[in-house]
């Protein structure tokens, strides 16, 4: 029993020893560990912004900056240096951008990133001499869309920020945001919900139609207008008559829709890649049309196809003309096929016919989901030929 005692009471002492020795090592050894640490990092400072001297980080808690910003160091000659992190083709692409005092980029780099092609690593070479104009010109690299763009709105934001902890006043809302502001201020009652309208009659002189989810109203786009409506079409915003008329016509027209199903075992010939049809009273056509992009056709080791079709929406006229087209569902590479559900892209088809309808941007470094989708809407021209007893 006393062997015991005596053998715990020399493993405490041991213990005590050790700990003691750790807590001395550690006090000498922490402040040259934080020295080099700080070395370390003041020399990621200076390769973006040579001339900055020394750095020292500022407070953030008192300012508005875009979502991206993690840390901001300001320079002894005046300027900033930002650690940013965005998303690119992957999450937790990581960047430093030196912001010099007139405004300007002075230099960038990428601290970190999951990246496949690895643009990132060249591509902030552009920006240096940059400022927050001429930082719009550098174009974004096709092939690498996803990584390039969210690089480019990086350095934006890195922009952005040294004009706000300058002082300055900048809008750092989205364009999706500021899209959704318009419309909510534009319709309050909404409480910004909103749903775009798929047309599926011809609306003359409206360029776009968005529905209160709650359906207390509309917004109408006509140009760079934004018009709001109560549910019964009256125009609750301050325009002319002209205007006012136009917009009660165009919420008329859309509310007074009425379609059913076609029946597809009626026809012969209908391409095997139609999901669905409908016919409005007004005989125009709503196709639903699977197109093989990218996720069917292609496929590598960076980019694995998914093995998913193109799902597309498009509403024509019983001539074959476009109301209104949509992209439904998509699985494409994301940030560069993806981009077809983009309606910068998918909105081109409008308006067109079977003469036109190739008489669009391709997407950028994505051939084999442009032309799935280009099939898929001569299939839809295609399918309402049948339906109109045409030839196919």
């Amino acid at each position: 029993m006393k062997n015991q005692i005596k053998s715990v009471v020399v493993l405490v002492c041991i213990c005590l020893v050790v700990t003691i020795l750790m807590a001395v090592t550690n006090q000498f050894t922490a402040p040259i560990i934080k020295e080099n640490q700080n070395a370390a990092e003041n020399a990621a400072l200076l390769e973006v912004m040579p001339e900055g001297g020394s750095f020292e980080k500022v407070d953030l808690s008192a300012f508005t900056l875009p979502a991206t910003v993690s840390e901001v160091y300001c320079a002894k000659n005046g300027g900033y240096v930002v650690k940013l992190t965005t998303t690119g083709y992957s999450a937790g692409m990581i960047l430093l951008c030196g912001i010099n005092a007139d405004g300007t980029v002075s230099g960038v780099v990428c601290l970190e990133s999951t990246e496949t092609l690895g643009y990132e690593k060249t591509y902030g070479e552009n920006f240096v001499g940059k400022n927050t104009e001429s930082a719009e010109a550098v174009d974004v690299i096709a092939g690498a869309t996803k990584t390039t763009a969210a690089y480019k709105s990086a350095i934006k934001d890195a922009l952005n920020t040294a004009i706000i902890l300058g002082g300055g006043s900048v809008d750092i809302r989205t364009e999706e945001e500021i899209f959704l502001d318009n419309l909510s201020a534009t319709l309050p009652s909404a409480e910004g919900k909103f749903k775009q309208h798929f047309f599926v009659e011809v609306v003359e002189g409206v360029d776009a139609i968005y529905e209160a989810e709650n359906k207390t109203g509309y917004v109408c786009i006509i140009g760079e207008q934004f018009i709001g409506a109560d549910a019964a079409g009256k125009a609750t915003t301050q325009c002319d008559e002209a205007t006012a008329a136009k917009v009660s016509a165009a919420i008329d027209r859309i509310s007074k829709t009425t379609t059913e199903d076609i029946d597809l075992t009626k026809y012969e010939g209908l391409p095997s890649q139609l999901i669905s049809a409908k016919k409005t009273a007004t005989e125009n056509y709503i196709i639903e049309i699977k197109g093989a992009g990218y996720g069917i056709q292609g496929g590598d080791e960076y980019h694995p196809a998914s093995n998913e079709y193109i799902v597309i929406r498009v509403s024509m006229t019983k001539d074959g003309k476009i109301i209104d087209c949509l992209t439904v569902s998509q699985a494409e590479t994301n940030g560069i096929g993806s981009v077809c559900a983009d309606e910068s892209f998918y909105g081109q088809f409008d308006g067109k016919t079977e003469e036109n309808y190739l008489d669009i941007d391709a997407i950028s470094g994505a051939t084999l989901t442009t032309n799935g989708y280009t099939k898929a809407i001569e299939r839809a021209f295609k399918t309402v030929k049948i339906f109109e007893g045409g030839s196919n």
